[in-house]
């Protein structure tokens, strides 16, 4: 039985949707990293694909996303521990 892509297609799909609304027609694609995890009988194992295999092409867009992603998840300035803004 095939692995079903059709979770990787939407993913993929609202990304560039996303990409076209924010930067409209004046941008390209620069290197592309995607990160999936695959669940089965054998446990989760994650695979990484990059459209340059070059370390520190890799490395770099791996860190950007990572600060990008805990940067939004950071509560904002001011707030408590439960995110709500103090007094």
């Amino acid at each position: 039985m095939a692995i079903d892509q059709t979770k990787i297609g939407q993913v993929v799909a609202e990304q560039m949707e996303a990409i076209e609304g924010h930067y409209g027609d004046d941008c390209e694609i620069g290197d592309i990293c995607t990160i999936v995890e695959v669940v089965g009988p054998h446990g989760s194992h994650v695979r990484v694909r990059t459209s340059d295999p070059r370390p520190h092409i890799v490395a770099g867009l791996l860190r950007v996303a990572e600060a990008m992603l805990f940067a939004g998840m950071a509560p904002a300035e001011g707030a408590d521990e439960d995110g709500e803004e103090g007094a």
